[in-house]
């Protein structure tokens, strides 16, 4: 840990890492239904990988704090973001298994996911506080809902405190409260999330717009909403909401679709590109991920992006 110096518009993300088992079917089994695959794949994933690599695919410098197991799965995880850019060295071992997804993709490129936390629920808020001394250098510290949430809380308070960007993902959704929102600089939520958090109903921009404010009146500073093929709403209460539409592509698998457009649009953020523009970038990044199966095998580089925006 020591050693590691974060250098200006660096971003630390902090969460999981999962191996995800992949299984591709027709559709999916009804209740006491059983199936045939169709197909099967071990993918490295866990949102707080897949934001990470996002992040370095996107141009941006990038380390990550997680955890993996003693298992035969820990180094493929590590493997796996070290080869995209990642830097691994705050990455921990703990006794036991790594974290795994068990992911279900019907023809549709739809998924059902089941966690199993692993390593992920053994990150403790001592072991960020000692891989994190000092916040000077980091601009952006990403942060989603699949470790422990006493140390996802207690980074939230440390980064705000030591004045770092708090970009929150807090998926799987949950309520949170009104204090704590008010340390985030930017929350990033799809409907689901927004509906959990905030009880409004989100089916529609002008249903986000609504669910944004709402946040707003609570102290966030940035909250984006993530519709889904209808784009993505952005609000910050001091200037007129900007709606992104979805760009229109054949979708394969959209496993780490929200992922990338978050690793997307904080690096285009750190780097200093204007709003609109970051989320412009980023939906095109989530846009080129659901053309290809996998999570971070499904994450495009920097070229890949700038090249479909032409």
């Amino acid at each position: 840990m020591e050693g590691i110096g974060f250098r200006v518009k660096h971003i630390l993300v902090v969460g999981s890492m999962n191996m995800d088992v992949v299984n591709q079917v027709e559709h999916f089994p009804q209740p006491g239904e059983t199936i045939a695959s169709i197909g099967n794949d071990f993918i490295p994933g866990g949102k707080g990988a897949n934001q990470a690599v996002a992040v370095a695919r996107a141009g941006g410098n990038c380390t990550m704090v997680g955890a993996v197991g003693e298992d035969p799965y820990a180094d493929s995880l590590i493997d796996s973001l070290q080869s995209k850019g990642v830097d691994t060295r705050l990455v921990q071992r703990k006794a036991g298994v790594s974290g795994m997804a068990f992911i279900t993709v019907n023809h549709e490129g739809e998924n059902h996911i089941v966690l199993s936390k692993g390593a992920n629920g053994k990150l403790t808020v001592a072991d960020v506080a000692a891989a994190i001394e000092d916040w000077s250098g980091i601009d952006i510290v990403l942060l989603q809902n699949e470790i422990p949430w006493e140390t996802t809380e207690s980074v939230i308070r440390s980064a705000s405190a030591g004045g770092t960007r708090v970009f929150f993902n807090p998926a799987p959704a949950m309520r949170i409260s009104d204090e704590l929102l008010a340390n985030l600089d930017t929350l990033i939520v799809n409907e689901t999330e927004a509906q959990v958090i905030s009880g409004i109903a989100v089916a529609d921009t002008t249903s986000a717009q609504e669910a944004a404010e709402w946040f707003i009146g609570k102290g966030v500073a940035n909250i984006i909403v993530t519709l889904g093929e209808k784009g993505s709403l952005y609000c910050n209460g001091r200037s007129p909401a900007i709606a992104v539409p979805a760009y229109r592509v054949k979708a394969v698998d959209t496993t780490a679709a929200g992922d990338t457009f978050i690793g997307a649009y904080a690096a285009a953020s750190a780097e200093g590109k204007e709003t609109r523009q970051a989320l412009l970038f980023a939906t095109a990044a989530s846009a080129l991920a659901v053309t290809k199966e996998g999570a971070q095998s499904s994450i495009p580089s920097r070229e890949e992006i700038e090249q479909f925006l032409i």
